[in-house]
């Protein structure tokens, strides 16, 4: 029976997809460099901005230097740093669903790769600083997902062993960081990717929608 729930942020907790979309076009475009269709984001997110950056710049121009990379990361974190908030939007029945869990007595927390300031402030302006017990973006000293560093603090924070939680994501990265720290994993389809990706990264779960959670944590915890 899971006791804890950890979730990833973009294209999980948050439709965040056309907000990156927005930021990284303004930021190459401010570089000079052309535009990329939002959609097309759903393959370049996950793994890290800078990770992110070498996408993108692979995307628009098919290779990069360091000084490329420092330079577009640097107007990115500007625009993003100065409303993280732009342009998300709220997943349906999502809000619904971890509140359930949190009156069921399940612990909540959030684990991304994003930066650690905004992924408090997007959590916080969609559900509040109520509802979950840990958020945590990337942060100095913690190695980024796939590795299970960051997923195994929060179970020791929680007081729930590994065994008993459930990671929750949409990606490739989410179900190799859940499997590595020894949790099960729940693939979302409403995510960025697609069922294919989930279900070759071996995830325990594919969920349809956000209330098929409450399905994997029965009344009661």
């Amino acid at each position: 029976m899971y006791r804890a729930c950890i979730f990833d942020l973009d294209g999980t907790l948050a439709n965040t997809l056309y907000s990156i979309a927005d930021f990284s076009n303004r930021a190459l475009a401010a570089c000079g460099y052309p535009q990329i269709d939002p959609e097309d984001f759903r393959k370049i997110v996950g793994d890290g901005a800078d990770t992110q950056m070498r996408r993108m710049l692979a995307h628009v121009r098919g290779n990069d230097t360091e000084e490329e990379l420092t330079r577009l990361r640097g107007v990115y974190d500007r625009f993003y740093a100065a409303d993280p908030t732009r342009g998300i939007a709220r997943y349906e029945g999502m809000e619904q669903t971890v509140r359930e869990l949190k009156r069921r007595g399940v612990k909540l927390a959030v684990l991304s790769n994003k930066p650690h300031a905004w992924s408090v402030a997007i959590v916080r302006s969609i559900f509040g600083s109520d509802v979950f017990d840990r958020c945590y973006g990337q942060r100095e000293g913690i190695p980024k997902k796939p590795a299970p560093d960051g997923a195994l603090k929060i179970a020791e924070e929680l007081g729930v062993p590994p065994r008993e939680c459930l990671y929750i994501g949409d990606t490739n990265t989410d179900m190799k960081t859940g499997a590595a720290a020894g949790m099960d994993t729940a693939g979302a389809l409403w995510g960025f990717r697609d069922r294919a990706e989930l279900e070759q990264n071996h995830a325990n779960y594919i969920l349809e929608k956000p209330e098929d959670l409450l399905a994997l944590v029965p009344n009661g915890g």
